[in-house]
């Protein structure tokens, strides 16, 4: 299948720094065949081009010291252990797809781990939302720490693949509060789980896409100024990954800009 995609982060209109970071990648593991007696090479055929493509959005905690700080290693020690574990993707079955969302697990965990050795002092450390989709085939494998939201549009509806991890959803699955009350608390949208925070708990889920299928990364940079129906309008139009994600950019900075927004799109052929 095949894929386009684009990235791209602004700053915003009203804060002075970016603490948001994106990455678009492909993951490689092949065979180049040199010599060999064989007269039928048909069987080396799936070995010859086996690829994943990944995508990351992070998003630096604001109000805490050195955000940017912590979305950049959070983000750069993903990679390296992407890198380190690269081509754990192949062959997946049901058995090996439990152990590739262990190893990306393990992954957020050590870039957790990192951050608190690295930058942690008497205030704590700084830390860091994290959204990542390994898509394998037509299979996305999606990481989550958070509030950046991972979405797909299929067949023209929206779907949002992740739960923010804040204090409003927190008390709504608890059956504290009602959906109504948690948009209405202050403390609502606090976060309960970051890279390199007190608490962290990663979320792991995959979803099966198809051709004409959109996937859409975000830090709430968007969200917070574009709501889920306009999303799926801009998802819907026959435009190109770039045409998307540089529109979506500017609908966030033409209803306030008031954070940090950073959209990665990718489109399924």
């Amino acid at each position: 299948m095949n894929l386009e995609s684009f990235g791209q982060t602004d700053t915003g209109k009203v804060r002075s720094n970016n603490e948001d970071q994106f990455v678009i990648g492909t993951l490689r593991k092949s065979l180049e065949l040199h010599y060999t007696s064989l007269d039928d090479q048909s069987p080396l055929g799936n070995l010859n081009s086996s690829e994943a493509m990944f995508f990351v959005v992070a998003d630096g905690v604001g109000g805490r010291p050195d955000g940017e700080l912590a979305s950049g290693a959070a983000v750069q020690s993903m990679l390296q252990y992407i890198a380190q574990t690269a081509g754990c993707f192949n062959n997946l079955d049901v058995t090996r797809e439990n152990e590739f969302l262990e190893r990306l697990e393990s992954g957020v965990q050590r870039a957790h781990q990192q951050i608190q050795r690295e930058f942690g002092g008497p205030g704590g450390a700084p830390s860091t939302t994290l959204t990542m989709a390994t898509l394998v085939g037509q299979r996305a494998y999606l990481i989550h720490v958070g509030d950046s939201r991972a979405y797909y549009l299929h067949s023209g509806r929206l779907r949002q693949l992740t739960r923010d991890q804040t204090m409003g959803n927190y008390m709504v699955d608890a059956g504290a509060w009602t959906e109504e009350q948690a948009a209405r608390a202050k403390v609502g949208g606090n976060l309960t789980s970051t890279v390199g925070g007190a608490e962290m708990a990663p979320e792991v889920g995959l979803v099966d896409l198809e051709p004409g299928d959109t996937l859409l990364l975000c830090s709430d940079g968007l969200t917070k100024h574009v709501d889920d129906a306009r999303i799926a309008t801009f998802l819907g139009r026959p435009d190109s990954a770039e045409s998307i994600c540089k529109a979506l950019v500017s609908a966030a900075l033409e209803a306030g800009g008031t954070d940090n927004v950073t959209v990665v799109v990718a489109r399924m052929q």
